[in-house]
């Protein structure tokens, strides 16, 4: 199998890289040529320069290709401009599609996210729930929405994409410290790390991987799966990552009828332009459970391999040997 990979360099892309390599496929990487590649140290690949912003070098990157593995994403919405987000999450996952459907692409993997899934009152969501947050509020799993809606019409236009939904990532190689971030603070702060009520649903990166390719093989195009290991209340999750790093779990949990004044002061900070360790979107869902179902991702290509624990382990000793944990 050729494989071209959009957002190789980064966390989950260079897993997908990595998990191609293991198998002995051809992988072809479209990154920029100012790109950081030290996610890809040691891979065997091969550059196409550019990015999803630029539809003639995607048109390229895509030539000779049997499958697209769309990764590239603006992920990190609380530092992002929100602009170049929907550019690169909506148009650029449009540009990849068209790329695909001109240079007759067997199948694209689309990487979408959970939040572009529906959040239910009681229970974990799954696949038919349909995103109900607001797009002014959380405009992360928006644009994840519309990219879906992209991708929707290149299906019934005739073009093979199965879509991905993972929920919160962890594991090694998370350069950018975007899920990681829970493990930082909690290394940092200890007792004292901010902490809420609800709850979250986690995966390991090298079995979001994993799930890549099993649905570039077996997915059936039009469908979502959501990728998900477990979920768990926020007090069970921050005591996990508390005894790993070696710290005391937080003592103090915000009550929910202050998460609202909160989230409006964060964004008050940030219209201001104060940096605060997370967002306004990230402390309105603070009571949320936000938990997911991903028995239709089981079904289809097997459980995860890799426990939560696991990944917390591996996650913490890839920070501390390459530094990102003080």
């Amino acid at each position: 199998m050729k494989a071209l990979v959009t957002g190789g360099t980064g966390f989950v892309g260079s897993h997908v890289v990595r998990a191609l390599n293991d198998e002995g496929h051809r992988v072809r990487v479209l990154h920029r040529q100012s790109s950081r590649l030290d996610a890809l140290k040691g891979l065997a690949y091969e550059s196409a320069f550019g990015d999803v912003t630029d539809a003639d070098a995607v048109l390229r990157a895509a030539e000779g290709m049997d499958v697209i593995f769309h990764v590239a994403a603006v992920a990190d919405y609380w530092r992002a401009d929100r602009q170049r987000m929907f550019d690169v999450n909506v148009e650029g996952t449009r540009r990849v599609l068209r790329a695909a459907q001109a240079q007759e692409v067997q199948r694209v993997v689309f990487t979408s996210s959970a939040a572009a899934v529906g959040l239910l009152e009681e229970g974990p969501a799954d696949e038919g729930a349909a995103f109900n947050l607001s797009p002014e509020q959380f405009p992360y799993g928006y644009s994840k929405k519309l990219a879906e809606d992209v991708v929707a019409g290149f299906v019934a236009d005739g073009l093979a994409v199965v879509t991905l939904n993972p929920v919160v990532i962890m594991g090694p190689g998370d350069l950018n410290v975007i899920s990681g971030t829970f493990m930082v603070q909690m290394k940092r702060f200890g007792a004292f790390t901010p902490a809420t009520h609800g709850g979250v649903s986690v995966i390991d990166v090298r079995d979001v991987a994993r799930y890549h390719l099993a649905a570039a093989k077996s997915g059936e195009p039009g469908q979502r799966y959501i990728l998900t290991t477990a979920n768990y209340t926020y007090r069970e999750w921050f005591g996990m990552i508390a005894e790993i790093v070696g710290v005391r779990p937080p003592l103090f949990y915000t009550p929910n009828w202050l998460l609202p004044p909160l989230a409006r002061l964060v964004d008050a900070a940030r219209a201001l332009g104060i940096p605060t360790p997370i967002d306004a979107n990230q402390v309105r869902l603070g009571s949320r459970y936000v938990y997911f179902n991903g028995a239709k991702a089981w079904q289809a290509f097997g459980p995860p391999h890799i426990t939560m624990r696991q990944s917390l382990e591996d996650t913490y000793a890839w920070y501390r040997a390459h530094g990102l944990m003080r």
